[in-house]
């Protein structure tokens, strides 16, 4: 057993590849290792900037030998047969073996593979990985052919075994392996011989590398969490920025500076987004007031003056950068505060295009605008203030602070809502309205926000379904699954109850009516303006002596444009066409919304099938009626009742289709009383007389755990009945009454949900 420590070591490689870096070499070289015969115990791939690192244990010195058997052809088979058998195995005719099978005398063929030395793949695997390793973008540099994401300057590649050490040769473009890697940049670059894994990692760190990317992320937390606790402050948790920082640095040091007092005003979230995408600078903030005080930045080096100048330098790049935020966020709070207010931003969203086939912002404003209005009531908002929020709430987009910071957008509609006076829930819909951004972001819970946000969601569905603009496979580049989920979050957490179809109709038909209009009017331009052509035309051909003829055919083709131009307008006004194809869209779209409910609920424990019998009924555009449907059927369909009864109505189900195939008919009428001729199928008549009323009312008042109970109490005369009654009698009256009651199992238990649906 050996050991294999491999380093590639280049030029910074970017923070945010080095991760997948990692695991693709670990992936690729394991694969291939295994591939060609060399087990291994275990593997673990280690990132800095500047390099890769592998290390892999109880690797196998050689590849086992391997013996493998080919059948040929038959003996006495044409020569080019077995000619092209032997060249296959690389054998001679004398190498192959007869022997006798049931279908005649057989040539096969031995192939013995002998075992390769450890070293010999591990170089073969390695050449591979390098030339075709998946960096996301990579480079050439040089004379050579070799792409990697920065120059690659040394590959280390040792074996490491209890008799010693081994360099595993090999040569890319000119880069020859070794046992050598350098330290720190600065601190320690001179070059170090390694025998191993740990041997590499002690002396990595004694030469001011941390090779491992979750040790300086701890040692980058630990120290700026103790500089910020003796100033009586603490650092704003972000670990994505925590990682980003680690893959910026092989020896950690940790700084903290203070921000100018003239910037100390600006809203914290202003602050924190500038520090972090221009600077990568951790927020410090006081506790008890909230406010943004210093930052926290990271060196790549120790100095002699404890990084006093490192620090001075980031803090007047600093300055610069907030006096922007500061000149931005002033000149934004001026206009919000003039008369004209959020209003004169939205002027210029009229020249912002949204889609090219959905218009402009100021369009999408107005729609929003006008659904949060209609839907204000469904969710116990005020239709003005809705109205009213919707309208206001993208027009931060136009403000040189969003402008500057994207990520802002929203929040700084916030900011300006408040400065501008306007009510409390206004400003709040501002930033809420975007909300929930995934799986696990808050769901807004005031009415006004959420009127908004739920029109901002199903605008933006409904308009790229009108447009077919769909997701496709795992591309969705409008984002349209998680809007959709946005809006099942909304519509369950803030128990809304309004029936999804219709507004999705209203709004697609609106939008495909708009489409047509547009349609209709470009080619109405381009006919009229081919008649303006034909009008003006003055000019002869001198091919066409006869000008009177030539004005008579102007005239026609003048009257056919015409009335080309009617028949055009005509068919794409054609309202039952739009109606049809809205319908048609709107109803993908809901079965779209049941696909990421399905989603939703497999996560919190609800089977699918469970999901699909109650989709299968009337309703099932209420998402809130159809979540409490389906939570109580899993409930029920959980206990001994339900999978008991689950069976029985199975049972009845599949006699009664069978039944209704062969006889041609439908038994759907209803069980005779007086054609009943055992006790047990009494007890069902009167135990399905008896549940019908009680599910049909609690489902009519949507208490689906009393629904449930009705259905377990049909449990035990199904179950009698079955165990008591062959429904097939020989008594052919006796018999369609059977049937019929079993129709009566379908009928009652089909209230609830499509039980046929339900595995099992």
């Amino acid at each position: 057993m050996a050991d294999l420590l491999i380093e590639l070591f280049s030029e910074e490689i970017p923070a945010r590849m080095q991760a997948r870096a990692g695991e693709d070499l670990k992936k690729r070289m394991t694969d291939g290792l295994v591939e060609a015969g060399l087990t291994y115990a275990g593997a673990h791939a280690l990132t800095t900037p500047r390099r890769l690192t592998l290390a892999i244990e109880g690797l196998l010195d050689h590849s086992p030998t391997v013996r493998e058997e080919r059948k040929g052809p038959k003996v006495g088979a044409p020569d080019k047969a077995i000619e092209g058998f032997l060249r296959g195995a690389g054998l001679s005719r004398d190498q192959l073996e007869e022997r006798d099978t049931p279908k005649g005398a057989v040539y096969f063929a031995i192939i013995e593979k002998p075992g390769r030395p450890a070293a010999e793949i591990i170089a073969e695997v390695l050449e591979d990985t390098i030339r075709n390793f998946p960096w996301p973008k990579s480079m050439r540099w040089g004379a050579g052919s070799l792409r990697w994401v920065r120059p690659l300057h040394s590959i280390l590649c040792v074996l490491t075994r209890e008799d010693g050490n081994e360099v595993v040769p090999l040569d890319i473009d000119g880069i020859t392996s070794g046992d050598t890697t350098c330290g720190h940049r600065f601190m320690a670059p001179a070059r170090v011989s390694v025998t191993g894994f740990e041997d590499y990692a002690a002396k990595l760190k004694r030469a001011f590398v941390l090779l491992d990317p979750k040790e300086r992320e701890a040692a980058i937390w630990q120290d700026a969490t103790n500089q910020a606790f003796a100033s009586g402050l603490e650092v704003v948790d972000d670990k994505g920025l925590l990682a980003e920082v680690a893959g910026l640095v092989e020896w950690p040091v940790v700084l903290m500076g203070s921000i100018d007092a003239e910037f100390l005003d600006l809203p914290p979230e202003v602050l924190q987004t500038s520090m972090k995408e221009h600077q990568k600078f951790f927020s410090v903030k006081n506790p008890k007031t909230g406010r943004i005080e210093k930052f926290i930045t990271v060196a790549n080096r120790e100095t002699a003056d404890n990084g006093a100048t490192i620090l001075a330098g980031n803090q007047k790049v600093l300055s610069a950068r907030l006096a922007d935020a500061k000149f931005f966020w002033e000149n934004d709070l001026r206009i919000a505060k003039s008369e004209v207010g959020m209003e004169g931003w939205l002027e210029s969203l009229s020249n912002v295009t949204f889609h090219n086939k959905l218009g402009t912002q100021a369009a999408r404003i107005d729609r929003i605008a006008a659904l949060a209005r209609e839907i204000a009531p469904v969710v116990g908002a005020d239709a003005d203030l809705a109205e009213q929020a919707a309208k206001v709430a993208k027009a931060d987009l136009s403000s040189e602070m969003v402008y500057e910071f994207p990520e802002l957008q929203g929040l700084m509609g916030r900011y300006y809502a408040q400065a501008a006076g306007l009510p409390q829930e206004v400003a709040k819909a501002c930033q809420l309205h975007y909300s929930p951004l995934g799986p696990s972001d808050e769901v807004p819970t005031e009415p006004v926000s959420v009127a908004v946000a739920l029109a901002d969601k199903i605008d933006t569905l409904t308009g790229f379904w009108a447009i077919d603009e769909k997701p496709t496979g795992s591309k969705d580049p409008y984002a349209l699954r998680r809007a959709a989920l946005g809006v099942i979050r909304l519509v369950l957490s803030n128990n809304v109850r309004f029936t999804l179809s219709s507004t999705l109709f209203s709004l697609i038909r609106s939008t495909e009516t708009n489409q047509r209009r547009l349609k209709c009017s470009s080619k109405e331009r381009d006919l009229e303006a081919a008649i303006e052509v034909l009008r003006k035309r003055e000019e002869l051909p001198l091919a066409f002596p006869n000008k009177e003829v030539l004005v008579d055919e102007a005239a026609s083709s003048v009257e056919f444009a015409k009335t080309k131009v009617k028949e055009a307008k005509a068919h794409l006004e054609d309202t039952p066409s739009i109606k049809e194809v809205s319908s048609c869209k709107s109803n993908h779209l809901l079965s779209f919304f049941h696909d990421r409910l399905k989603v939703f609920l497999r996560d919190q424990g609800i089977r699918h099938d469970v999901i699909d019998a109650c989709i299968a009924m009337e309703g099932n555009d209420d998402l809130t009626l159809l979540v409490k449907r389906a939570r109580a059927l899993e409930a029920f369909m959980s206990s001994e009742d339900g999978e008991n009864l689950l069976q029985g109505f199975k049972r009845a189900n599949n006699i009664l289709s069978q039944a209704e195939e062969k006889d041609g008919v439908e038994y759907s009428y209803g069980a005779d009383k007086k054609f009943i001729e055992d006790a047990a199928e009494a007890a069902l008549f009167d135990a399905l007389a008896a549940g019908e009323g009680a599910i049909s009312s609690a489902i009519e008042a949507e208490d689906f755990a009393a629904a449930m109970g009705g259905m377990a109490a049909l449990r035990a005369p199904v179950d009698a009945f079955f165990e008591a009654v062959q429904v097939n009698s020989d008594n052919q009256v006796v018999r369609r009454n059977r049937l019929n009651l079993l129709s009566q199992i379908r009928k009652v238990c089909g209230q609830v949900a499509d039980l046929s649906r339900i595995e099992g």
